[in-house]
């Protein structure tokens, strides 16, 4: 994995988190919305990220079946929300002091 791909990696994890506290989300949709963000992912980035972060407990999943294709859709957790707010307040003191 290239530098420049695992230093964005934080960002979609927390970018993905953020998505999935506002509705639950599927992969298919996460690579879209990275798509119109200007990221260019596969499924091989997103599927893993998203396994990891319903193994750590931060995303629960959901199966669902939509338009009669099985289809997992993820949801921020009480854990997830957790980090998800301290990622945001570090986010927050970090990017205030480099736009100084």
């Amino acid at each position: 994995m290239s530098i420049a791909r695992r230093f964005f990696l934080g960002f979609i994890k927390i970018h993905t988190m953020y998505h999935a506290n506002i509705n639950p989300i599927s992969g298919v949709e996460l690579i879209e919305e990275l798509k119109r963000h200007g990221y260019q992912v596969s499924p091989g980035l997103i599927y893993p990220t998203l396994h990891s972060l319903e193994k750590d407990g931060y995303l629960k999943r959901e199966n669902r079946v939509v338009r009669g294709r099985a289809r997992k859709y993820y949801a921020l957790t009480a854990k997830g929300l957790e980090m998800l707010e301290e990622a945001k307040r570090r986010i927050r003191e970090l990017v205030e002091e480099v736009m100084e």
